[in-house]
């Protein structure tokens, strides 16, 4: 059977995602009433239950949740396809999403500025997220990813820096529990970890027991609060280490964290992709 109405799909999908017809008409920008409508003359056209109605919202039957997971793929791939089109014009405007890690936003952002100035028809959208976005799927257009070589089979990856880390703690911190000199004397001390599979993390991990972690933290600047009020030691970026930590131990090989430049090849060659390429090689090579 073919679908006659995509609409009806599309709807069924965000009701089965937001729980609620009030939620799916939000997402939709359409009215409750048309939410109900798409539902029930989707379910007539099938002769199937896809939701149970209940006080608190809908949740999806058997059949419901087999159709959303054609309803997702559909609409996943509709989101790559505006991406596409969007991001492969000629002109410099419109929208430009750049996707990194959190960490990564202060060296990144001189680079935005610099983009910015030169096409100021362009709207940035910076998403910083743990969760890898899929540039296949349109999520973003250009992506700096750190740690192992991404592997992605669509997507053109370049190496852009190593950054270098070292060990950092507060003079009180040190002043209290003293300073390490030898990897074995790292076990006495107590840390301040980042949930990444950064190189630096991996090492940390495989020389400490976890009980050492006195607190983990996702952004930079928790991080460095945490650091500074004598919560652990930490690693830090040496180039961005703040005047009032102490190195504690300098950089190493194996903590070096690796940086890519990822694009998806339908898109890599488009003005804005390469403008956008161009502006974070200037400020970061």
């Amino acid at each position: 059977m073919a679908f006659e109405n995509w609409d009806e799909l599309r709807t069924a999908y965000h009701v089965a995602r937001a729980g609620t017809v009030s939620g799916a008409a939000e997402a939709l920008g359409v009215h409750h009433a048309t939410v109900i409508r798409h539902v029930d003359a989707l379910e007539q056209r099938l002769g199937v239950k896809l939701f149970q109605r209940h006080a608190r919202g809908y949740t999806p039957t058997e059949a419901g949740t087999m159709l959303m997971k054609v309803g997702q793929t559909t609409d996943e791939q509709f989101a790559q396809l505006a991406a596409r089109l969007t991001g492969g014009g000629d002109a410099m405007t419109g929208d430009l999403t750049v996707t990194s890690l959190p960490l990564l936003a202060p060296m990144l952002m001189p680079a935005l500025a610099a983009l910015r100035r030169a096409h100021p028809g362009l709207r940035l959208h910076y998403l910083t997220d743990t969760r890898v976005l899929r540039l296949e799927y349109g999520e973003a257009h250009v992506a700096i990813r750190a740690g192992a070589r991404p592997q992605e089979p669509d997507n053109v990856v370049q190496p852009l820096c190593t950054r270098q880390v070292a060990l950092y703690g507060a003079p009180a911190y040190l002043d209290r529990h003293g300073r390490p000199e030898t990897e074995a004397q790292l076990a006495a001390h107590a840390f301040v970890r980042t949930e990444m599979r950064a190189p630096f993390s991996v090492w940390l991990s495989g020389v400490v027991p976890d009980s050492t972690t006195a607190i983990t933290v996702t952004a930079p600047e928790d991080k460095l609060a945490a650091l500074r009020a004598g919560l652990g030691l930490g690693f830090v970026f040496a180039d961005e280490a703040p005047p009032d930590l102490e190195q504690v131990l300098p950089p190493r090989p194996d903590w070096a964290v690796p940086l890519w430049l990822v694009t998806h090849m339908d898109l890599h060659r488009t003005p804005k992709v390469q403008a956008t390429i161009k502006a974070i090689k200037a400020v970061l090579r």
